[in-house]
C-alpha cells in the first residue's frame, strides 16, 4: 500500500461519491437499485448533515470511501457510527486501504468518545465478511436486520 491519507468529503465532491456508491452497488449486483441522485446526495449530506463521507486518497487520487452517520445505543448511554458503505476501487484491493479506512473510522469514534462502530455485511461477500472477522469484528448472529421501504413505508405510516 502506498502512503494513505484521509480527507472528509466537501459538497464539491458530491459526483464523486455518488460515483463510488454506485461502484459499490455494481460489486453487490444492486446498480439497479440506486435512486441517489447529486442532487439528494448534496441535500441529506451537505445541508442537512446527516451522514459523513471519508475518502482514502493515495497519490493524489480517491481509491476507496466510507459512507456513514451517527447512531446511538441506550444500553451504552452514548452515540456510536454507523457504517453505510465502505468500498475501496477494484485496482486497489488487497493493498491494505480497506483495513485503513476501518482504522480510521475507529480512531475517529474513539476520539469522539462514541461507544461502538458497527455495519452490515451481505452474507455471500465471504472475501468481505472473512477480512472483518480477521480484524476481531464479531457477527451478531441473534439480531435480524428489518427494512420497511418505499411502498412499505407509506403504508405504516398512514396505520
Amino acid at each position: 500500500m502506498s502512503t494513505v491519507s484521509f480527507r472528509f468529503a466537501e459538497e464539491k465532491d458530491t459526483a464523486k461519491i455518488l460515483f463510488f456508491i454506485k461502484e459499490l452497488a455494481l460489486y453487490e449486483k444492486m446498480l439497479d437499485e440506486v435512486v441517489a441522485t447529486e442532487e439528494l446526495l448534496k441535500e441529506w449530506i451537505f445541508k442537512k448533515k446527516k451522514a459523513e463521507v471519508l475518502f482514502a486518497v493515495s497519490d493524489g487520487k480517491e481509491v476507496g470511501f466510507a459512507l456513514f452517520f451517527h447512531n446511538f445505543s441506550t444500553f451504552l448511554g452514548r452515540a456510536g457510527i454507523y457504517l453505510e458503505d465502505l468500498f475501496v476501487l477494484k485496482e486497489h484491493r488487497g493493498k491494505g486501504y480497506g483495513k485503513a479506512i476501518l482504522k480510521e473510522l475507529a480512531r475517529i469514534a474513539v476520539e469522539r468518545g462514541y461507544g461502538r462502530l458497527e455495519w452490515c455485511c451481505l452474507d455471500w461477500n465471504k472475501p468481505s465478511v472473512d477480512f472483518y472477522l480477521s480484524l476481531g469484528a464479531q457477527p451478531l448472529n441473534d439480531w435480524t436486520v428489518f427494512r420497511t421501504a418505499g411502498e412499505t413505508l407509506k403504508n405504516l405510516a398512514e396505520k
